[in-house]
């Protein structure tokens, strides 16, 4: 998996390639935690280059989503591809992150919120 990590002023944007299972899971919860030391606490998460998606990137995501709230923030998801969509559907979590077409989307609904 390569992460691709970028500042849009006080939003943190991290781009994700690959599989996110339990082996590239770590790198992510890392880029998430570091997140969610600021307030206010605002990633997107663009799933966009992302195939694949197991229970261990599904529990980073959580885990990054409840650290940042506590911090008067959010983890947003951009650019799911069908059959990521398929496995946030099954488990229900499409309607616990908010969740955007594109990643443009997404920075607009968070820049309203910070």
């Amino acid at each position: 998996m390569q992460v691709h990590v970028s500042q849009l002023n006080t939003v943190t944007l991290l781009a994700l390639t690959g599989r996110f299972d339990a082996y590239s899971a770590p790198a992510i919860e890392v880029q998430l935690k570091s997140v969610s030391e600021q307030a206010p606490a605002y990633a997107i998460v663009d799933l966009s280059g992302v195939n694949f998606v197991d229970s261990t990137g599904l529990a980073i995501l959580v885990q990054g989503m409840k650290r940042c709230r506590q911090h008067n923030g959010d983890v947003y998801i951009c650019g799911v591809q069908q059959p990521v969509r398929i496995i946030f559907e099954l488990t229900r979590f499409d309607t616990v992150f908010k969740m955007f077409s594109t990643q443009a989307a997404a920075v607009e609904a968070c820049f309203l919120k910070v």
